[in-house]
């Protein structure tokens, strides 16, 4: 359901009303001032740029702005899952010279209200953050689980070199495969994912609260999210599909404002067995970077006892650079009232 570009609030809270802020529904004509308040939001790694489009066209998300005497100051996201009772909270940025004044809770508030009015079945309001909870969050929030973040940076055409130096080229399955007492790991088409997901609970085991979290996006195990899924480009690979053990996601690359010739890869792995995610790691690397020519920042998020281990392969064996040092992804929620 999309609403009407302007936006009206019955019952308006208080608070809202006087904080000098006006609200409508993001359009493509906003592009450029969004993109003008957003500058170096993320490190450089922001992903807006390449799905503001199709969010603006996604049925059950709506783009939201903030506006101050008519210059665009704030963004938030919220997209309707998990059968209309969660609120999928993403997106936000604030202008530079709004940071700090409360600009961010007022947006939050402003779109729970437009989404209980919108969507009365909605219970539930999640996010996930990186950033360390402190005691008011908790107050505030729970925790739906959590994944070690490791970011690590390299050249595409370097890391094919070094690839192909440790007999990972070509086919890297096949190599893995001979290399390795672990069979290769097996890529997943829909009805495999159907299957697997949905129709079993062999993945209940693996995913961590029983949540798919797909490039920050937390999902539950429904059909209508599988639906939601099934239609970005992302890669499933299992070990495997008789009993898995760790499975992954890969979305494809795409460009980041970092640079002109920079690209984003994100992996979201699941399980505790360090073997088999390496080998899926290298076989989505292999699969995403080999025509790339450029910079990559490949982003990973993993069971946080993994980190320590992986990072040490990807510095010591993969010669590739370590960005930051270890950081956490939460998904947390709360209550809807």
């Amino acid at each position: 359901m999309k609403i009407d570009t302007s936006l009206t609030m019955p019952q308006l809270p208080e608070a809202l009303s006087q904080a000098g802020l006006q609200f409508s529904v993001a359009t493509e004509e906003d592009f450029d001032e969004i993109m003008a308040m957003s500058q170096d939001i993320y490190g450089g790694l922001d992903y807006l740029p390449t799905r503001y489009t199709s969010w603006l066209q996604e049925t059950n998300r709506t783009v939201i702005l903030a506006r101050k005497q008519g210059k665009v100051i704030a963004l938030e996201s919220v997209c309707v899952i998990d059968n209309g009772e969660t609120m999928l909270v993403e997106g936000l940025r604030v202008a530079p010279q709004e940071r700090g004044k409360g600009v961010a809770g007022v947006l939050l508030r402003f779109c729970c209200e437009l989404v209980k009015s919108k969507y009365p079945e909605v219970k539930v309001s999640r996010l996930t953050r990186d950033d360390r909870l402190g005691p008011k969050d908790f107050q505030k929030y729970r925790i739906i689980t959590k994944q070690g973040i490791l970011l690590v940076r390299f050249r595409a055409e370097d890391l094919k070199l070094r690839l192909s130096e440790l007999g990972l080229g070509g086919d890297i399955q096949s190599s893995l495969s001979t290399s390795s007492s672990n069979p290769p790991p097996v890529r997943l088409d829909h009805t495999a994912i159907h299957r697997l997901y949905l129709t079993t609970d062999l993945m209940q085991g693996v995913l961590p609260n029983s949540t798919i979290i797909q490039d920050w996006q937390p999902f539950k195990l429904l059909p209508s999210n599988m639906a939601i899924l099934l239609k970005k480009d992302i890669d499933w690979m299992v070990d495997d599909v008789a009993n898995p053990t760790v499975a992954s996601l890969c979305t494809f690359p795409f460009r980041v404002p970092i640079g002109d010739d920079w690209y984003y890869l994100n992996i979201d792995m699941f399980g505790k067995d360090l073997g088999l995610a390496r080998q899926q790691f290298l076989c989505h690397l292999q699969r995403h970077t080999a025509t790339l020519k450029g910079h990559v920042m490949c982003q990973m998020f993993l069971d946080p006892p993994l980190w320590n281990p992986m990072a040490e392969f990807c510095n010591n064996t993969l010669n590739v650079e370590l960005v930051k040092e270890y950081t956490e992804q939460c998904v947390v929620e709360s209550d809807v009232v």
